[in-house]
C-alpha cells in the first residue's frame, strides 16, 4: 500500500491556517482521497489537555522549557496514535503546525537552543517530518487585525501566546522565514496578506501535480 502524504501548515498568529488547512482537506477529498485534519496541540485526548494548559492564562505560566517539553508530548502521541497509523494506512494528513513551530516559537521566539530543540523534536516525532510544509506569511499588523475581528466575531479573547508583544512576533515570523530558506524542496511560502481565494488557489497549485 502506498504511503499518504503529510502536509503540514505553518506561520504566526492570524495567518489562515486553519482555514486553508480545512479547504485543503475539501479539495484533496473531492480528488478522491482519504484525508484526515488534525491540530497542535491537540488531535488526542492527551492533546487537547495540553492545548488546555498552555493556552490557560493562569498565575502558574510554563516557562519556556516546560512549554516546550508539553508541545512535545502532545506531538509524540499525535504521531504515534494518529498520523503516522493514517499514513501507513495510505490515507493523507493535514496537520494544522507540526515540529516547525516548536522551533519557531520556542527557539526564535523564546529563544531556547535550536540545536536542542531539534533534537528534541526529532525524539518526540521519531524522525517523522512532513513531505510538504506550506508557511503561511502575514503581516505583523495584519495579523493583529484578524485576531482583533476574529475575537469580536466569536465574541472570545486572545490566549497568551496571541498576546506575546511585537518583538516576540516579529521573531516568530523571521524564524519561520529562516527554517523555510534552509529546507525549500519542503517549503512553500506563501504570501498570506492576500484574500482567503487567492491563498486557496496557490496553495492548490502546488499540490494539484501530486493529486
Amino acid at each position: 500500500m502506498r504511503r499518504g502524504l503529510f502536509i503540514s501548515f505553518e506561520g504566526g498568529e492570524g495567518c489562515g491556517k486553519s482555514t486553508q488547512a480545512s479547504r485543503l482537506k475539501s479539495s484533496i477529498e473531492s480528488a478522491g482521497y482519504k484525508v484526515i485534519l488534525t491540530r497542535e496541540p491537540g488531535g488526542t485526548w492527551l492533546g487537547e489537555q495540553v492545548r488546555r494548559l498552555i493556552k490557560d492564562q493562569s498565575d502558574d505560566i510554563p516557562c519556556a522549557r516546560a512549554e516546550t517539553l508539553l508541545f512535545l508530548a502532545a506531538r509524540a502521541q499525535l504521531v504515534e496514535k494518529v498520523i503516522r497509523p493514517a499514513l501507513e494506512e495510505g490515507v493523507w494528513v493535514i496537520s494544522d503546525r507540526f515540529s516547525d513551530s516548536t522551533l519557531a516559537y520556542q527557539g526564535y521566539g523564546r529563544g531556547l537552543d535550536l540545536e536542542e530543540l531539534a533534537k528534541a523534536n526529532d525524539f518526540a516525532c521519531s524522525s517523522l517530518k512532513p513531505d510538504i510544509t506550506f508557511l503561511l506569511d502575514v503581516e505583523l499588523e495584519e495579523s493583529v487585525n484578524r485576531r482583533l475581528e476574529r475575537e469580536k466575531k466569536l465574541n472570545s479573547s486572545a490566549d497568551r501566546i496571541e498576546l506575546e508583544g511585537k518583538e516576540f512576533h516579529s521573531r516568530l515570523r523571521e524564524g519561520f522565514k529562516e527554517l523555510a530558506a534552509k529546507e525549500p524542496a519542503r517549503f512553500t511560502v506563501i504570501d498570506a496578506n492576500a484574500s482567503i481565494d487567492e491563498v486557496q488557489e496557490r496553495i492548490w497549485t502546488r499540490l494539484k501535480p501530486l493529486v
